[in-house]
């Protein structure tokens, strides 16, 4: 239940700890870590009746998330790229993301310029086996946050969205405590 601006901060703390760079993935690096070197819908090729071997979702899940790494792992090790919960990116949400990636960047990442709406990944506990593909995204909502009572609402948590979590990444070149500042400062937008 916790929001994007919250999960970045989180990173944002633990790279001040450890002096490593820990961040959220972009929509890229999520989808390329989720594929595992394969072309098909999900990880495990296009048969959905495989799901439930690799995936918690709404015909195996109970309603509910389930303990990390309890299904199968993707040809990478990944646990839990499909289902479970969802997983926040740094991206902004924007309907033409897959176009950009045709011009070949390096790691793209649409940096946001408002508090919504960011983009998650993965599908979750809540969803049909069609929503888990590699590439299926879904776009945050202002009313995951309805019921919390604060008013202004909290920028921290969204009380009406447990089936959205994080991963995180950590880079592997090392970067300055200025540059992962400046970095922050750009992808979190309060």
């Amino acid at each position: 239940t916790m929001t994007q601006q919250s999960a970045l901060r989180y990173c944002q703390w633990l790279s001040d700890k450890t002096g490593d760079f820990y961040r959220l993935p972009s929509e890229a690096e999520w989808e390329y870590a989720c594929r595992a070197g394969s072309k098909t819908a999900y990880s495990w090729g296009d048969n959905t009746k495989q799901a439930s071997d690799f995936a918690w979702y709404y015909d195996n899940s109970a309603g509910s998330y389930q303990k990390v790494g309890t299904q199968k792992a993707n040809a990478w090790g990944l646990h839990d790229m499909h289902g479970n919960v969802a997983e926040w990116t740094l991206d902004f949400y924007t309907t033409g993301w897959t176009e950009g990636l045709d011009s070949l960047f390096e790691n793209p990442i649409v940096f946001p310029t408002k508090k919504h709406s960011r983009t998650v990944r993965g599908g979750s506990f809540e969803d049909f086996a069609p929503q888990l593909r590699c590439a299926d995204r879904r776009k945050s909502d202002p009313k995951w946050q309805a019921r919390d009572p604060q008013i202004p609402k909290s920028k921290w948590w969204n009380p009406d969205s447990p089936f959205v979590g994080f991963r995180i990444v950590r880079e592997k070149n090392p970067k300055t405590k200025a540059e992962r500042d400046a970095f922050f400062a750009q992808a979190i937008k309060d």
